[in-house]
């Protein structure tokens, strides 16, 4: 299907180098931010409590969280959760001084939010309370990194069976810089990084990687059909060919991340948001990134068309 039709190929290839530039500048200014300022971890990483509160009314998360700024929790996190009346609430794990027993610091600081939501609305009933210690979060991090890790290994492994090197290697350089990024902006407004965010990451990596294979199979067409064409030309037709088809993809992707955005909550709202710039980032760097890389890299026609062997006449005696 195409509801977009160039009859001319787009000169993509022609500023590839400007592109790519700007590209160097965003990944290194991601790269320094999270080198500085790092990652706003979720409780699910650094430890905490989550409690779920239910009322017999619609709650009010803004007093809630006056209510635990108030006992000094400026970091909790007040959410509702299901229904107007269901409340999600992320405790960072308190500071404790050397010698003292964690658990029992932790203990006191839930007794002490419980109480307070109790005296603020007798009709706060507690659903659930789920610790998650210091140890766990940081064994869901690493877990967490060598998810990325082995999907990208196992990305390598699949593109290197399907494609040329050349082209393995400039769709993980590509898809990493998309991750990069996101981490970026992560890292910039300090959103907060949370198991879902980490899900997302994981979702965009695989999206962008199938971005990439769209055009290089439609490159590896066009080195065998346009056998009097440049590189930059086979390029640019391969990206042109497939553009109609990258717009309908991403932008019905895109409608449905921006309603989970708008209307999927709070605990969807950084999962959408990763999921978004994850989206737009793909569609640049599968176009101005990947093609760009495997060309610096030595692709060519002879990676896909081999010369012909020409018969060897026999010696007459």
């Amino acid at each position: 299907m195409e509801f977009f039709r160039f009859r001319r190929n787009i000169p993509f290839m022609r500023h590839a180098l400007v592109f790519n530039v700007i590209s160097i500048i965003v990944f290194l200014a991601s790269v320094i931010l999270l080198a500085t300022k790092g990652l706003h971890f979720s409780i699910e990483f650094t430890g905490g409590t989550v409690m779920e509160v239910s009322y017999d009314h619609a709650a009010d998360p803004d007093k809630i969280r006056d209510a635990l700024e108030r006992m000094g929790l400026k970091d909790a996190s007040v959410q509702n959760f299901g229904s107007s009346r269901d409340v999600l609430i992320r405790i960072p794990l308190p500071k404790v001084r050397e010698g003292e027993n964690q658990n029992k610091a932790v203990q006191a600081q839930n007794d002490a939010v419980v109480k307070t939501l109790k005296d603020q609305d007798k009709a706060a009933e507690m659903k659930r309370v789920d610790v998650v210690g210091g140890v766990v979060g940081k064994e869901l991090a690493t877990d967490g990194g060598l998810a990325l890790l082995f999907v990208c290994i196992g990305i390598v492994i699949y593109l290197a069976f399907r494609f040329e090197w050349r082209f393995a290697v400039a769709t993980i350089v590509a898809n990493l810089h998309d991750v990069v990024i996101i981490l970026g902006f992560f890292a910039l407004f300090q959103w907060e990084f949370s198991l879902p965010v980490l899900a997302a990451v994981l979702a965009v990596f695989g999206y962008s990687v199938n971005e990439s294979v769209v055009v290089f199979d439609r490159v590896r067409e066009n080195f065998k059909k346009l056998r009097k064409a440049s590189v930059d030309e086979v390029m640019d037709a391969s990206i042109t060919g497939t553009i109609s088809r990258t717009i309908i993809t991403h932008l019905c992707t895109q409608m449905m991340v921006l309603s989970i955005f708008f209307f999927g909550g709070p605990s969807l709202h950084y999962f959408a948001l990763a999921l978004t710039v994850g989206i737009l980032f793909g569609i640049y760097s599968s176009v101005l990134v990947a093609c760009p890389l495997a060309k610096y890299l030595g692709a060519s026609r002879a990676d896909f068309v081999k010369p012909e062997k020409k018969a060897v006449e026999p010696v007459v005696p």
